[in-house]
């Protein structure tokens, strides 16, 4: 286990004042009932792990897992499935789809177009992923072995997402992106929506584990934000009980949204290689970032050394964590580690009785990567 040492490394840390008293609309209860009725669909494992909560000085961790969510290493097929859905059945009331089969266009840096290629291999319909450089071949292969068409672009995660928008405009196509912009705001709603099934998930699995006042901090990897913006959406519509800290983890590669909050507006940010593959994104999603801006507590990003340390730690205690999903772990060590620990550890209200839920978004076989090549 790593040891929390003092870092001379000024770390990429950036907090909020009263987000715990922001406050938001809730993501509607149909999501999580259509989730049941998918035929793969079980809650995936909320594990706990005492030698992290010693090594972190708090009460307790739990790691959901989401290394195996309706049948794929990752938890995006909660907003791929949930979106399709709604795009067909609002296609099939305006008549559009009995034209025969649509063609769901989207881009990825893998587990987001693996997920969407799943969806429409399973309902009969096509696929066009785009992906951009840095993604390891591995993962273009898989979602190329789900039947959809793959259009490897030279370069960033911004560029294939303007590639994906073009090769959506024509009427057989929809785009189905998970991060949204002034104009194209509906469907990337939709995929947040599905993403709130895993923070119910979550409430159900503290209260079994006789921690049912819920989380006092959750850390989530960021890549666009959708994600945290269904946590932020999940704990700030709650209208009394506990509010939880909520840390977003990028990238030093890829820290748009530690930037945005820095900054206090939405910026862009240059990107570079990064083993998170699936955070290294340029632009927070705009229907994401009110939520961040109003409710995450704090930002750090991390380095991909930190990151592989944690996903290594994690697999030494069973978990399967790829690069992002080990994300979280590294976040909360450095934000508890070296120069200001306290005042951090302060600004998340954390105590040595605190329960704390990383977000292990992935499993190892999600983004494979090595350090020479990804």
């Amino acid at each position: 286990m790593t040891d929390l040492a003092a870092s001379s490394r000024s770390l990429p840390w950036h907090a909020q004042s009263d987000a715990r008293r922001w406050r938001c609309a809730p993501a509607p209860a149909e999501t999580r009932a259509f989730h049941r009725t998918l035929p793969a669909y079980a809650p995936t494992p909320l594990t706990e792990l005492p030698s992290v909560a010693h090594e972190l000085g708090v009460g307790r961790v739990f790691v959901k897992d989401e290394s195996n969510r309706l049948g794929l290493p990752a938890f995006k097929a909660l907003g791929a499935s949930w979106a399709v859905h709604r795009v067909l059945a609002e296609r099939a009331q305006s008549g559009a789809g009995r034209q025969g089969p649509v063609t769901l266009v989207t881009a990825t840096d893998g587990n987001h177009g693996r997920a969407v290629a799943r969806t429409a291999r399973m309902l009969g319909q096509d696929a066009h992923v785009f992906v951009p450089k840095g993604v390891h071949p591995a993962a273009a292969a898989a979602i190329a072995a789900e039947g959809a068409q793959v259009t490897e672009v030279a370069g960033d995660y911004d560029e294939a997402v303007r590639m994906a928008a073009e090769a959506a405009e024509g009427a057989d196509a929809v785009l189905v992106q998970d991060t949204a912009w002034p104009g194209y705001e509906r469907i990337p709603g939709w995929i947040v929506e599905g993403y709130s099934t895993l923070c119910a998930e979550i409430d159900e699995q503290l209260a079994a584990a006789g921690a049912s006042a819920g989380p006092d901090l959750v850390a989530v990897p960021v890549g666009v934000g959708s994600l945290a913006q269904a946590v932020v959406t999940h704990y700030r519509s709650r209208p009394e009980g506990q509010a939880p800290a909520l840390l977003s983890v990028e990238p030093e590669a890829a820290a748009c949204v530690l930037e945005s909050l820095y900054r206090g507006d939405a910026v862009s940010v240059t990107t570079t290689d990064t083993t998170m593959a699936g955070l290294n994104c340029g632009t927070p999603s705009s229907i994401a970032w009110p939520y961040l801006r109003g409710g995450l507590d704090a930002a750090v990003a991390v380095t991909d050394a930190d990151s592989a340390r944690a996903a290594a730690d994690l697999a030494g205690l069973g978990l399967s964590s790829g690069p992002c999903g080990a994300a979280p772990l590294a976040g909360v060590r450095a934000a508890l580690a070296g120069t200001g620990a306290q005042e951090r550890r302060a600004a998340l209200g954390l105590g040595p009785d605190s329960v704390v839920v990383l977000l292990s978004t992935e499993g190892t076989t999600a983004n494979p990567y090595s350090t020479t090549a990804h």
